[in-house]
């Protein structure tokens, strides 16, 4: 598996891998799927974001947003993380996230967040390893 910047010809395929993760109810609270349009939107040139890839074939994301709008939070970004379905316990995740975290130091990002459900137990456990607490 290879992390490498996402690109705006990443768009669908990402929008898939969250849509499943929208689908399946364990990982966020929004319930409209998204398409390549929007996500096409979150490239804005100050948030990172990172894809992972096997064989050509994209297999995971992470990306950081706007965390709050006011300037004294401009060092911090919000962050996600999804792994396509089949993929998931192969380290795709923690592939990306640890590219992420790289990305969004090097973007000027000093603190990163996110909110997990208590029920994802591997996400959380693939967060703590990483240092978030």
């Amino acid at each position: 598996m290879q992390a490498r910047a996402a690109t705006t010809e990443d768009a669908e395929a990402i929008a898939a891998i969250y849509n499943e993760g929208i689908e399946e109810r364990v990982a966020t609270f929004e319930t409209g799927l998204r398409s390549g349009a929007d996500v096409r939107a979150w490239f804005d040139g100050i948030h990172p974001i990172v894809v992972v890839e096997e064989e050509g074939e994209l297999v995971a994301f992470a990306a950081t947003f706007t965390y709050r709008t006011r300037q004294c939070y401009a060092g911090i970004a919000e962050t996600s993380l999804y792994v396509g379905r089949k993929w998931r316990g192969r380290g795709a995740g923690r592939l990306a996230l640890e590219a992420l975290i790289e990305a969004a130091e090097k973007a000027g990002f000093w603190k990163l967040v996110s909110r997990v459900f208590p029920e994802n137990g591997p996400s959380r456990a693939l967060i703590r390893s990483l240092g978030f607490r």
